[in-house]
């Protein structure tokens, strides 16, 4: 099969004349990809210090949940969270959650996620040059991307003041020792441009997917309260409320377990995944499709198959238990795609979910504030999330 090639899009090569590893192809991606999936492993992934950093943030997140008074929307809470993990993967730190400037740039990331989801920004790849001379949404986007690239900027001058070869303290000193390494091999990528738009990729979707997930979860939570209770009811017969969830619990909690599949079932949040590109003339299904053609795959075909799933238009964690209530496996759960170009952070993803999800209904009943009413209709952009909500936390 040859159809795992992204399709060129001029909005990001005006970002960035780096199409950076989420939108690379050939030698350069596979380079990228193999160091990525190295170093991330190496600095974490698959390893004990992941799961007690995203438990370390768990208490942080948790405190600023106590801290808040009253209704408020969770949604930069979330995703300062999950970011620090993805942060601390690439950058060696943390960031506050008032840190303002920190928000800003989430704010900018979001705000331009979302308007390259738009209608008008596909016409700009359609049409690159006709939008030179016309105004659009494409101006805010690369306006954010400018100053998002502009923070990244000044992370990687930070590490270049102090870096020592022998030491690398996370994934952008790799970066710089590979760039040393591989000074005689140019076209596999690892210069100063690939490594800004490979730390935009990671930051990006180390945190947009995963913080918009958890928005979903709390929200369904709310609005299926009977579900919650049997949540925390599992959470405290296992875990109990004096020690952290952990990976080692997951086993022992099927109906958590089921209820996290069936939010990421339910959200469906790319729902028609990142289009790729043939790389050569192919046949899938009988059809010929040439090369260079886009392939959309449509992820909610599977994740709402009335063939695959019982009730495919409900939340319903009883998908993904079987009759003795054990967690279920389901070849029709493809959240996070599938093939070569799956999402590069799948296992990071996982533990994220089941541990910040399961921490947070540790610590709190979640309900919507007097007043509001809760809607599970979404918004669809570059992802598909919660529309803005406010919820009340009681802690437990």
């Amino acid at each position: 099969m040859h159809i795992s090639d992204r399709r060129r899009t001029f909005l990001r090569l005006a970002v960035s004349c780096s199409e950076g590893v989420a939108f690379s192809n050939g030698y350069v991606w596979k380079k990228q990809r193999k160091f990525i999936i190295t170093h991330l492993r190496h600095f974490g992934e698959g390893r004990k210090i992941l799961e007690l950093s995203i438990q370390q943030e768990s208490i942080f997140i948790c405190d600023a949940f106590k801290a808040e008074q009253g209704p408020f929307d969770p949604r930069f809470f979330l995703s300062n969270a999950v970011s620090n993990i993805i942060s601390a993967l690439v950058f060696g730190h943390r960031f506050e959650y008032h840190d303002e400037n920190f928000l800003n740039i989430l704010r900018l990331d979001a705000e331009a996620i979302a308007l390259a989801g738009s209608v008008q920004s596909e016409l700009y790849n359609a049409f690159p040059r006709l939008f030179e001379y016309l105004p659009g949404t494409h101006e805010k986007i690369f306006a954010n991307y400018a100053k998002i690239l502009d923070f990244l900027k000044e992370e990687l001058r930070k590490h270049k003041e102090d870096w020592d070869p022998s030491n690398p303290r996370d994934y952008i000193d790799s970066f710089l020792l590979e760039m040393e390494k591989k000074k005689n091999d140019p076209e596999a990528g690892f210069n100063a441009e690939t490594l800004l738009l490979a730390m935009l990729d990671l930051f990006e979707a180390g945190t947009e997917t995963t913080a918009t997930t958890l928005r979903w979860g709390l929200l369904f939570m709310m609005k299926y309260p009977e579900i919650q209770k049997k949540v925390q009811a599992e959470i405290d017969k296992v875990i109990g409320q004096s020690r952290q969830a952990s990976m080692a619990d997951k086993t022992n909690m099927p109906y958590t377990e089921a209820v996290v599949h069936e939010v990421q079932r339910m959200a469906n949040i790319i729902p028609l995944g990142l289009p790729k590109m043939a790389s050569k003339d192919t046949v899938l299904s009988g059809f010929f499709i040439p090369k260079g053609t886009t392939v959309i795959t449509n992820l909610s075909s599977v994740l709402n198959d009335k063939n695959e799933w019982a009730t495919p238009n409900m939340f319903n964690p009883e998908h993904f238990l079987d009759n003795q209530g054990q967690f279920l496996k389901k070849d029709a759960f493809l959240p996070f795609s599938a093939g070569r170009r799956s999402c590069l952070g799948e296992h990071l993803a996982r533990m994220e979910l089941f541990l910040f999800f399961t921490s947070l209904l540790q610590c709190f009943t979640v309900s919507p504030c007097p007043g509001d009413e809760l809607s599970l209709e979404g918004q669809l952009a570059f992802t598909y999330a919660p529309r803005p909500y406010r919820m009340c936390v009681t802690p437990r």
